[in-house]
């Protein structure tokens, strides 16, 4: 008879967790940085989140992903601008006020490329329904002789 192995926690690097909370790992202490992250470690941060990483998510600096979001553009688009490092809430703030010319056509850009998103899911879906109905038609086209 064997005995059942202790159970071990999932463990990840700093990137990863760092990747999940939706921080930029550079501005993270250095001791979350040096080592490894348990996925309990990781919840509990999630559920109730150090001071730092408060101040972290609030105030930036924020990983490109989430400056992205919070500018309603792409990453793509981030790259197209030329912004390729972090920036803290009071800098996203700044370029929103200022909006400028490129900002506005990256914006109008993502609002396309999602309307497209949406009508091709649309049609997909209305694909599916006709290949249902029909599919359905047969079988009681089917049932229905003898």
């Amino acid at each position: 008879m064997t005995t059942p192995k202790p159970k071990t926690s999932q463990t990840m690097k700093p990137a990863t967790a760092a990747k999940k909370l939706g921080i930029y790992l550079a501005a993270t202490p250095a001791e979350f940085q040096a080592g490894v992250v348990t996925r309990d470690e990781l919840n509990a941060m999630q559920a109730e989140p150090p001071q730092w990483l408060a101040d972290l998510r609030r105030n930036g600096p924020h990983p490109r992903q989430v400056v992205a979001s919070r500018l309603g553009i792409s990453v793509t688009g981030l790259n197209r601008a030329g912004i390729t490092e972090a920036l803290t809430s009071e800098q996203i703030d700044a370029l929103r006020e200022e909006d400028p010319e490129w900002l506005r056509r990256e914006r109008t850009l993502q609002a396309d490329v999602r309307k497209e998103a949406q009508r091709v899911k649309d049609a997909a879906a209305k694909a599916a329904a006709f290949k249902e109905a029909r599919t359905a038609g047969k079988a009681k086209t089917k049932s229905g002789r003898k």
